[in-house]
């Protein structure tokens, strides 16, 4: 009876994920709501599969602890795609083994941005615009390729938008 248990909370799990990553997908691509939205509607979503669950088995499951699985499995899957994209590179000798691993050595040694990741947003969203001297001189000199959103360089050779 316990297995059975045991496997229908791990059905359960791999179904969260499932339609988590589904409905993740779904409101990156529509690009309605700010950050808080999307996170409620998932929380949302979390909360109405624990309460199916428990109505279905008579079993209650954490919230939070169903989280931190989600978060968990995430996780893992990540860092499974990378290994065996390094992995991939190394046998296509496109990589060395010591330089895979030092990659990863690097990627667990950087710092954590994440706090400043709604500074960075705050800031960028109250900038001003371009100055109106940086302007004139930017169209002016139509010869000077300008990175990001102002023009820059495509991928087709080397070509500027502006060149076609």
């Amino acid at each position: 009876m316990w297995r059975s248990k045991k496997f229908l909370l791990v059905t359960v799990v791999a179904a969260v994920v499932l339609l988590g990553s589904i409905g993740g997908v779904a409101l990156a691509q529509t690009g309605t709501g700010g950050d808080s939205q999307p996170k409620a509607q998932y929380e949302a979503l979390l909360g109405k599969v624990c309460k199916i669950y428990q109505d279905k088995t008579g079993v209650a499951i954490d919230q939070t602890a169903l989280q931190d699985a989600f978060t968990q499995a995430q996780q893992e899957m990540r860092d499974e795609a990378l290994d065996s994209y390094l992995k991939n590179l190394v046998a296509q000798g496109k990589i060395t083994q010591e330089q895979a691993d030092q990659y990863k050595a690097w990627l667990k040694a950087r710092p954590d941005m994440a706090q400043y990741r709604q500074q960075l947003k705050d800031w960028q969203q109250t900038r001003p615009g371009v100055p109106p001297e940086l302007k004139g001189w930017q169209q002016a000199r139509t010869d000077i390729p300008l990175p990001g959103r102002f023009g820059g360089m495509k991928g087709d050779g080397g070509r500027f938008f502006g060149s076609r």
